[in-house]
């Protein structure tokens, strides 16, 4: 499925000189008046962007061309309300420093770089994080339940028996998950690494099948891939065509197979397991009924036409706008589809089959990208993450080591069959509850 936004919102590539760590910022400086009066204009350029040209720099406008800009711009106050005031939090040298710029909804941070050089335009500005208002992990299950369409959330604290729910929403109700159902694929390979049947440092040929987007889409026949390198790939980038490789090394069926062992609490609703191709296929090929032909069909008449008809059906088929035009495309009845619950026990069994040395590999898989901005991820010992987006579908899942040793997994899901989700507001929700169920170490 489509990469999930990252939680560092990259409004815009910054100059490397703004890319200092905000946990490595202090008032080491003063602001340059002009980087005062700059930080002032940034509300109003946020709110309309009429002043482009004059408050960025050539630099900054030929890298992020305005028609780039306008909608991440539009995107942050539709989904957090409009914007309040700007104030300058750090300074790393008179002419760059950190911002917060506050929203109804939500606090954005950036940092912010300005030429030294008159007219002292803006060439570097980056958002770093956007954190939701809410005071407690109860407010921001409110927030979550005003949203459009349907939300479920819930933070667990895991143990030696059952996962222990603090605070839920819908926690039993199936949502589609997007690319968060890779959780599954990777809970196989960790089976069978641990049981000896595979090594991470196995190598995988390829054999020219036809794959999705991704880092492998254009590799030529022959070209061969470790489990690991896949594995990453697949968490941390979300990449279609690693996760298509996996699902056909590993095996449909042993996948399948997972999914009661790791606590799926509807497995049926997800055979045949569906690889990301012919999820696009099926959604994308309107000739022939094809994603109604595919419906009416049983179990075993669904597995019939992906290995046939489904398998030989040319890529070039799939409709050019297909998720790009912001249109939910049947998230209700092809999709990969778990409860708030099934994630949390899929990321407890995680957690205690990758325990120790040997799971060494597959924890780092899971944390090279922890989906949460700095600040909420700085509050935990370490984090591991998936999560999954397309039009109407967003999924961000979170296995937590609090600093005092306890795990903790925090998971929510919002689906809307009507319209395409506020990613920008959700992203800041699951954010700030990461940041409010840190415990104190």
């Amino acid at each position: 499925m489509r990469t999930l936004l990252p939680c560092l919102l990259a409004l815009a590539p910054a100059a490397a000189h703004a890319q200092t760590p905000p946990a490595a910022q202090a008032m080491v400086a003063a602001p340059a008046p002009a980087f005062e009066a700059r930080a002032k204009e940034l509300a109003t350029l946020l709110a309309d962007t009429a002043g482009y040209d004059g408050f960025f720099s050539p630099s900054f406008r030929t890298a992020v061309p305005r028609e780039r800009f306008e909608p991440l711009s539009t995107s942050l106050r539709e989904a957090n309300g409009p914007i309040t005031g700007v104030r300058i939090t750090a300074m790393a040298t008179p002419w760059t420093g950190t911002l917060e710029v506050d929203y109804r909804d939500a606090v954005a941070t950036m940092t912010m770089a300005v030429d030294a050089a008159a007219p002292h335009q803006v060439s570097g500005l980056r958002v770093t994080n956007v954190s939701g208002r809410e005071k407690s992990i109860e407010e921001v299950a409110a927030a979550l339940r005003a949203l459009p369409g349907a939300t479920g959330f819930a933070l667990a604290r895991l143990g030696a028996g059952a996962p222990e729910l603090r605070v839920q929403h819908q926690a039993d109700r199936l949502f589609a998950i997007g690319s968060a159902f890779k959780l599954i694929i990777l809970a196989e390979l960790v089976r069978a690494t641990n049981a000896g049947e595979r090594k991470w440092d196995d190598m995988v040929t390829l054999d020219g099948t036809p794959l999705p987007g991704g880092g492998y889409m254009m590799k030529s026949k022959g070209t061969q891939v470790s489990l690991r390198e896949l594995a990453t790939q697949m968490i941390s980038i979300s990449d279609n065509s690693a996760t298509d490789i996996l699902l056909r090394t590993l095996g449909r069926e042993k996948v399948e197979a997972m999914l009661p062992v790791v606590g799926v609490s509807a497995p049926a609703r997800n055979r045949p397991f569906l690889g990301t191709l012919e999820a696009f296929k099926l959604k994308g090929i309107e000739a022939n009924n094809l994603a109604t032909r595919y419906l009416a069909e049983n179990e075993a008449g669904r597995r019939k036409m992906l290995d046939g008809e489904i398998a030989n059906l040319p890529m070039m088929l799939i409709r050019g706008n297909l998720f790009r035009d912001g249109k939910p495309v049947l998230i209700e009845q092809l999709e990969w589809f778990l409860s708030p619950s099934d994630l949390v026990r899929v990321m407890d069994w995680l957690r205690r089959n990758t325990e120790g040395p040997k799971g060494a590999d597959a924890r780092a898989v899971l944390s090279k990208n922890p989906g949460i901005a700095p600040p909420a991820a700085g509050k935990w010992q370490w984090v591991g993450y998936k999560g999954g987006s397309e039009p109407g579908v967003m999924n961000m899942t979170l296995l937590l080591q609090a600093k005092n040793g306890d795990w903790y997994v925090l998971t929510g899901s919002w689906n809307d069959p009507a319209q395409a989700v506020a990613e920008a507001r959700f992203i800041g929700l699951i954010g700030r509850a990461a940041e409010l169920a840190a415990p104190a170490p």
